[in-house]
C-alpha cells in the first residue's frame, strides 16, 4: 500500500487523535476510511443506479416462455 504525505497543524493533528482514541481507532485509519468513502462515492450516480437496477432485474425476472404474439395483436382495437 503506497504512503502518503499530509502536513496538519498540531492542534488539528492532537484533537484528531483524541477523536481516534474515543473511536478505538488509529489517526491513520480514520484518513483511509475517509479517503475511502469519497472515492466510493465518486461513483457517477447514474452508474451505481444502473448496476443496482441490473441486480434488481436479475434476481426478480422470471422465464415468460415463448413470445406468441405481436405488438399490433396486443392493440386491436
Amino acid at each position: 500500500m503506497p504512503n502518503i504525505t499530509l502536513n496538519v497543524d498540531e492542534e488539528t493533528i492532537k484533537k484528531v487523535r483524541k477523536v481516534a482514541v474515543d473511536k478505538n481507532t488509529t489517526l491513520t485509519e480514520m484518513v483511509r476510511e475517509y479517503l475511502k468513502s469519497i472515492a466510493e462515492g465518486d461513483l457517477p450516480v447514474r452508474e451505481r443506479t444502473v448496476r443496482e437496477l441490473q441486480a434488481c432485474f436479475k434476481s426478480l425476472s422470471r422465464d415468460m416462455g415463448k413470445r406468441k404474439w405481436t405488438r399490433d395483436q396486443l392493440h386491436e382495437r
